[in-house]
Parts: C-alpha cells; structure tokens; sequence
C-alpha cells in the first residue's frame, strides 16, 4: 500500500514540474516591434507598433531606420501609452530612403537590454528631375532642390534681418519636405563648426534630419496638414538682390551728383 502510494506521489510531483516548467522558463521580450508589411513601395505608409513589457517613466522610444549599405535614413521618438504599446507612422522613400533593399527598424528604451529590431523590404525610388524638384529663391541667384510629399511648395524668400528663409507651402495633407541649401545662401555656424538650425512650421518649433557636406545641408522637415510657412533660421543668409539693387543704386545717383556737380563747376565762366 505504501509503495503505490509513493509511486502516485512520485507521478504526481512529475506532472507538477512539467506544468510548471514553460512559465519558469518563459524569457519575456522587453520590447518587441513589427511593420504591417513587409515590403513597401515609394510613397507608401510605413506603420511601426510594438509593445514594452513595463513602462519606464519619463523615457522614450527611439525608432532608427537604417539602409542596406548601413546609413541612417530616419530617426524619430515616441511615447509609450498606459497600455504599454507605441506606435509611429514613416514614409517609403524620400532623398535619404532611394536605394532598394532591406531596411532595418531598430528600437531602443531606455537602456541597451531593452532594444528589439525588424525589418521591411523597399523597392526603391527615383530621384525627382522634373521641375517641381527646383525652385528659385526669390531675389537671388540661387536655385535649390527639394521634394515634397503632402502639399505644394509655393516660394523661398530670404529674411536677412533674421538670417532665415521663409517658406510658403499649401499643405494638403500630413507631409514631408526635403530641400537641399547650398551653405553658400544659408548656414549655421559657431566659429567654424556647423551648428543646428531652427526650424519652425508656422511658428512653432519642429524637429528635423539632416546630412551634411561641406557644400550642402540637407534638411528633412515633417509638417502637418494645412500647414502654410516653414522658416528656417541659420547664422548667415544671403540677401536678397533687391538689397543689393538699392545700394548699386544709391551709389550710382551719388555718382551722378558729384558728375554733374563738377560738370557744372568746369563750364560756369571765370572771370
């Protein structure tokens, strides 16, 4: 009697610790993230949600794009919700996202422990050559490129008292402005080291991309429906030619003046 039932015992510990080993050894994801798709073509929506397993108050979620040949094509930061989960929206393509390939999210919280990667497949964009990929700035002899999702690029005119470049967009929809400034027409400097531009969408100060060269800054502005001015603010901006104009100008009547001063004087009679 005793012997059966030590053997029931026995069982039963048995089934107890197979029950129980999944939830010992269960490894819970601190961060997990995904893309409704897996492959996207220019132009398309790019939905990024994940979840964490606990909320770390007063930090936020990075998100990093990286391409295929390993450059960073977008960074962007959100928040986690009371239900633990985030989410962003990102854009196929633009002048940083051409190349086809596989591209990797990577999402980081907090500290390194807590970072989780997928990845989509981009089928790759064309640059724009038509004409809405330069625009003229106005009173100057600078041309520029851009590209612009969401809306229309109406003019850039130079505010040289301060430093900046105004923008006007009609924005139809929630979108995305690329241009490239030649530092020619427009930079930021402290001494000789590049510093950070301001960059406001109707008034109020946004966040943005940008990749360097020592010719060029490219910058990345989202912006959102109805949106009409972005007005970029550097150290230095050329001015406008009408300014230009009117100091040639200033000089040439007073050119005039002395000329016809001393024409006068040289044919008034002596006596």
């Amino acid at each position: 009697m005793n012997t059966h039932l030590s053997v029931f015992t026995l069982f039963a510990i048995m089934i107890a610790s197979i029950g129980m080993a999944p939830a010992f050894g269960q490894i819970v994801q601190p961060i997990v993230v995904t893309t409704d798709k897996s492959s996207y073509s220019e132009g398309e929506a790019i939905m990024v949600t994940g979840e964490v397993s606990e909320i770390l108050f007063g930090y936020a979620i990075s998100i990093m794009v990286i391409a295929p040949n390993g450059n960073v094509v977008s960074i962007d930061q959100v928040m986690v919700g009371s239900d633990k989960k985030f989410g962003t929206e990102l854009a196929a393509g633009g002048s940083l996202m051409k190349a086809g390939g596989e591209y990797t999210i990577q999402v980081l919280y907090g500290t390194e422990n807590r970072i989780a990667e997928t990845s989509f497949t981009f089928g790759g964009s064309t640059e724009s050559t038509g004409p809405e990929g330069l625009v003229q700035v106005s009173g100057t002899d600078f041309t520029v490129g851009y590209e612009i999702t969401g809306g229309k690029l109406i003019s850039i005119t130079p505010d040289v008292d301060a430093n900046s470049l105004i923008i006007a967009i009609d924005a139809t929809d929630d979108g995305q402005l690329t241009i490239t400034l030649p530092r020619e027409l427009i930079d930021a400097k402290i001494g000789d080291d590049d510093d950070d531009f301001f960059v406001l969408v109707d008034g109020e100060e946004v966040d943005f991309n940008e990749t360097t060269t020592s010719t060029d800054r490219t910058l990345v502005i989202s912006f959102p429906a109805g949106a009409e001015e972005i007005e970029i603010i550097g150290t230095h901006v050329v001015p406008e030619f009408g300014a230009i104009a009117a100091l040639i100008l200033a000089v040439a009547i007073i050119s005039i003046i002395a000329v016809s001063t001393k024409s006068k004087l040289s044919i008034m009679p002596r006596y």
